[in-house]
């Protein structure tokens, strides 16, 4: 197969398509999300990049807090709306129908229709260009029952998740193999 050059980008894909709850809890922000990963597992560290010009950049940066909501596949409509509105002039949560949840730890809410929620007090802020990185420690995490194995670990195929890439959303597809399995040969 033939590769071509491109000029450098951001063509990671897929992502996660996640809704951030941040600011107080009385009326927290929803922001839609793609540059959200996993950074450090102890302890363990989430990022999120968000441009300056956002109400939701703000929000985080003077409260030092957020908490990453992820939805499932059904909830697309909702994901990209709260990603084309501004919450300067939309209250997110009663326009959509969606239930604010108080957080365990942090001072925000997270959203009861998303499955998981993970709550994350900021560790530290990097300017990288068109968007600050925050780096959030997870303080508390909400699953909901209804997406666990048997084991007690989340099944993403009860979860359906929703991707983005491409400009478009995703699922994920069909389970291929589990971590580490041709170590066990």
């Amino acid at each position: 197969m033939a590769k071509v050059a491109k000029k450098p980008g951001t063509y990671l894909y897929p992502l996660p398509a996640s809704l951030i709850t941040c600011g107080p809890a009385e009326r927290p922000n929803i922001i839609t999300l793609a540059w959200v990963g996993t950074l450090c597992s102890e302890p363990p560290v989430i990022g999120i990049g968000i441009r300056p010009s956002r109400r939701s950049h703000g929000l985080v940066k003077e409260s030092g807090e957020f908490a990453v909501n992820v939805p499932t596949a059904a909830m697309v409509r909702m994901v990209d709306w709260c990603g084309t509105v501004s919450g300067h002039t939309e209250d997110k949560f009663p326009a959509l129908g969606l239930t604010a949840v108080p957080a365990q730890v942090i001072h925000t809410a997270t959203i009861a229709e998303c499955p998981l929620s993970l709550e994350c007090q900021v560790i530290q802020t990097l300017h990288l260009g068109t968007h600050d990185v925050f780096l959030g420690k997870v303080v508390a995490v909400q699953v909901d029952e209804a997406i666990l194995d048997a084991r007690g670990e989340i099944d993403l195929g009860k979860a359906n998740p929703l991707a983005y890439g491409g400009h478009a959303y995703w699922t994920l597809g069909r389970f291929v193999e589990k971590h580490g399995y041709t170590a066990a040969h």
